[in-house]
């Protein structure tokens, strides 16, 4: 007779670190050991079907001779979907990637594809399968949940590395002779109010700060136009914010109040100034306004305005982006940019482990949009186009007036 209290007790204690093969096992070999009536008293008190303890009984009689690493005998087990319904995987694979292995005009090509909504359509297509599997489908197939990715800005120019092989050499040259090199661009225009910021903040719990729901403009708080100055040399950046539009002579007089207040200090002995830019915006290369205002820089202070533009489809490599814009952006995540003041605080606050330090200013000057630079204004400039892309690199030296003329 087989006693019962002393095998729940046994069968409590062991059960839940057992495999499949091996509760089978153990359930066989307490039926032989009870003898006669024992697969009905081990199969009432562990739950294990009376035939699973008679194959656990003949893998006893044969020496439980299966792999060591197996729970099942080879084949045994349900098939899976995949070997019973040939046709899943192409199907499936149709509807989640549609311009690649399926249809074009798949009712998926334009949808959600959540996992619901694809079983839904599989079902649809005569397959028998739930949300959960195709999840489990997807995830052998090396698919996962992913977000877009921002890394396209537009076809390769074919001589982009070249252009940078180029611009590095330049300015590898411009610091070997310690003349200053900057990094100039527009950061993202910002709205000025209690408006969500991305990112997230240490706060007491249940305590979020609230913004509005809408990120509508304030009339009377309008955006905020930082336009950032980063020189390589000294690790530091320069911002102005403007509250008004980012034309060419605002990132000039950017570029002016740097120099005025940093760079001549800095770097006494100048005699060029040279700057990386990107191919667009209010500091393009296409922009008759940046080449004139440089122009008006150069005659202002004697330096020679050495220009070098990024190749197209390249701005997030201009280094400002990481080394000044990306830090401004962390330094001020989760926190409403409720003013101008706050605005200039959180940039001018920003610092690395590296040593970056940010000076930051606001610009309450009017910049009008849509000012025209003639062609007799363009003509005279003193400008010399370098023979590789001169459209990209070029020099603005200052123009040497007749002082007898102007007397």
């Amino acid at each position: 007779m087989i006693d019962d209290d002393a095998l729940r007790a046994r069968h409590a204690a062991l059960w839940p670190h057992l495999d499949e093969r091996q509760r089978r096992l153990f359930a066989a070999t307490e039926a032989r050991a009870a003898g006669y009536g024992g697969i009905v008293a081990v199969s009432r008190i562990t739950g294990v079907a009376r035939s699973t303890i008679g194959r656990g009984l003949k893998d006893l009689a044969a020496g439980a001779l299966l792999d060591a690493d197996r729970v099942r005998r080879p084949g045994s087990g349900r098939k899976s979907l995949v070997a019973s319904d040939p046709r899943l995987l192409d199907d499936l694979n149709a509807l989640v990637e549609p311009d690649v292995r399926g249809d074009p005009m798949s009712p998926l090509r334009w949808t959600c594809k959540s996992l619901r909504r694809l079983a839904s359509e599989l079902t649809a297509r005569g397959h028998k399968i739930s949300h959960t599997v195709v999840g489990e489908l997807l995830k052998q197939q090396k698919f996962s949940l992913q977000a877009n990715r921002k890394t396209r800005e537009g076809d390769d120019h074919p001589d982009r590395d070249a252009q940078f092989r180029f611009i590095d050499a330049k300015v590898q040259a411009a610091l070997a002779e310690n003349q200053p090199v900057i990094s100039v661009d527009t950061k993202k225009k910002e709205l000025v109010g209690d408006f969500k910021n991305a990112g997230r903040e240490w706060r007491p719990q249940g305590e979020p700060e609230e913004v509005r729901v809408h990120d509508f403009l304030i009339k009377e708080l309008g955006r905020a136009v930082p336009y950032g100055v980063y020189d390589l040399t000294a690790n530091a950046g320069w911002v102005g914010v403007g509250i008004d539009h980012d034309t060419s002579a605002f990132a000039v007089q950017t570029i002016r109040r740097w120099w005025e207040e940093v760079g001549r200090p800095r770097y006494p002995a100048a005699k060029r100034l040279l700057i990386t830019a990107d191919g667009g915006g209010s500091n393009g290369s296409r922009v008759r306004l940046w080449k004139r205002e440089l122009q008006r820089f150069a005659d202002e202070t004697g330096l020679v305005i050495e220009v070098h533009h990024l190749p197209p489809g390249t701005s997030k490599w201009n280094k400002i982006e990481h080394r000044l814009f990306s830090f401004i952006s962390q330094n001020w995540r989760a926190k409403p940019l409720v003013s101008y003041r706050v605005i200039v605080n959180l940039i001018a606050a920003t610092t690395t482990e590296t040593g970056l330090k940010v000076h930051c200013e606001l610009d309450t000057k009017r910049y009008p949009k849509g000012v025209a630079v003639s062609d007799a204004e363009m003509a005279a400039l003193n400008i010399q186009r370098a023979e590789f892309h001169g459209e990209w690199n070029y020099d603005i030296a200052p123009v040497k007036h007749d002082e007898a003329a102007i007397s």
